[in-house]
């Protein structure tokens, strides 16, 4: 049975088309099998693969091949039954035609296939469009001249000093000549290993040459300390913030539209100021506390923070202490230059009774204080996004803030007043009652305490 012209529908759409004729060997007869419902693919690159056709048999030979997969590689011998079966598909004859005249060339004779039986590709090898990197074998060496100008370009390209974006890159690839749009320098740039990355702070100044000894010695004294259980305290000032309605680094979770408002500019509010946060962290247990200042950092200041810590924290956790190790930064206001420091420790040691003995890290190497890393980044994440507005918010995010690992903090506000700039005399520093260490005794010593006092 033949399709009329009026019922001819697309092949993409034929559903149950023909029935197979009663006598199949009949001289001339055209026999099909119905074929199932499928969908012919959106592009097809070889107009000879089509789905949802039928079986076509001509002579009793087979016109037709039916691949494991589902798809039909029309295969007609006869014109009679080329006529008919674009007759009853609604096929075009030259599109017909050209799918045989496909099939009978040797590259499609044998399509490679995958497992499972799908075609590897229906488009002939080398067809399609070409990569602009192939069509423009220039634009890549440009692209990379332009990211890295210093080492591989010229040193004083128009991008030295600009924003290297993927905008400008494209634009300027364009004054060379290069069509090329935002989307591909991207793609580009991935494809010859850039990625966008951001500074690290690596490079810490001048090296001492026993940088990586006073390291080791430090790690030694603080295992010492705690197998006999004393304790080992970090200390150092965090940096000062603002207190008012300032803006603050960071995002915080807000109703949306409605961010929290604050000042354009940051200026200091003459009645609320800075506040000097000084933390003193406990390495064994994982508690610190942090004394709130709001006038000068100074020795005076540094020290009694740590009076404070070791009243509120140190002495529940360690009664029956015999020493007290300090690690510390090797400049600031607990710097191992400053006379005042050591004449505060002094006195610190004659109240508690206790020897202190301190160990400075080496120039260049605060980042490497622990307290750096496991209580003052915390502190920062914990406010993030928002106005430190008063002191007492200040120190209410301080001592709010825990971790995973069990941080815990202490706060309060130190509403003393510092002096700045005392000196202290050679024949004050030749009362002290200081032991140098044998290996850089600027940066280890301990210091005794005396019966009388300072």
């Amino acid at each position: 049975m033949v399709a009329t012209a009026r019922e001819r529908k697309p092949a993409a759409k034929v559903e149950d088309a023909v029935v197979r004729a009663e006598n199949p060997a009949q001289e001339g007869a055209t026999s099909v099998k119905t074929a199932q419902k499928r969908t012919t693919p959106a592009k097809c690159e070889n107009v000879a693969v089509l789905t949802g056709l039928m079986l076509v048999e001509t002579e009793g030979s087979p016109d037709a091949l039916l691949c494991p997969h589902g798809i039909f590689y029309i295969w007609i011998t006869s014109p009679l039954g080329r006529k008919r079966t674009y007759r009853a598909v609604g096929l075009s004859r030259t599109t017909l035609y050209a799918g045989l005249s496909e099939l009978e060339s040797e590259k499609l004779s044998a399509p490679p296939e995958k497992a499972g039986g799908l075609p590897t590709r229906m488009r002939s090898p080398g067809g399609g469009r070409k990569k602009l990197v192939e069509k423009d074998v220039s634009l890549l060496r440009d692209l990379d001249a332009l990211v890295d100008p210093v080492s591989r370009g010229d040193p004083m390209s128009p991008l030295r000093w600009t924003s290297k974006s993927t905008a400008r890159l494209a634009e300027e690839l364009k004054t060379k000549g290069h069509s090329v749009s935002q989307r591909t320098v991207c793609d580009l740039l991935e494809h010859m290993g850039y990625s966008l990355q951001s500074v690290r702070k690596t490079r810490e100044g001048g090296r001492h040459e026993d940088r990586d000894a006073q390291f080791e010695y430090i790690a030694k004294t603080v295992l010492d300390f705690q197998r006999t259980g004393d304790p080992v305290i970090s200390v150092d000032t965090k940096k000062k913030e603002l207190v008012g309605d300032e803006k603050n680094a960071g995002r915080e979770w807000q109703p949306q539209g409605r961010p929290e408002e604050v000042r354009v500019h940051d200026f200091i509010d003459p009645d609320l100021g800075k506040v000097a946060p000084y933390g003193v962290y406990d390495l064994t247990t994982n508690t610190g506390g942090v004394n709130v200042g709001i006038d000068h950092d100074t020795s005076e200041f540094a020290v009694e923070s740590i009076r404070r810590w070791w009243r509120e924290m140190g002495q529940p956790i360690y009664p029956v202490a015999r020493r007290l190790l300090i690690t510390a930064d090797g400049g600031g206001s607990n710097g191992y230059r400053v006379r005042l420091w050591r004449r505060e420790l002094q006195k610190l040691a004659n109240e508690l009774s206790l020897p202190v003995q301190v160990c400075h890290f080496p120039p260049g190497t605060s980042k490497w204080n622990k307290i750096e890393h496991r209580m003052f980044c915390h502190i920062t994440a914990n406010w993030r996004g928002r106005p430190l507005v008063s002191r007492e918010v200040v120190v209410n995010l301080i001592a709010g803030t825990t971790t995973r690992q069990g941080l815990k903090i202490k706060a309060g506000l130190d509403e003393n007043r510092y002096e700045a700039g005392i000196r202290v005399p050679d024949d004050e520093m030749a009362a002290l009652s200081i032991e140098p260490a044998e290996f850089h005794g600027e940066w280890n010593y301990r210091i005794n305490p005396q019966t009388s006092s300072i």
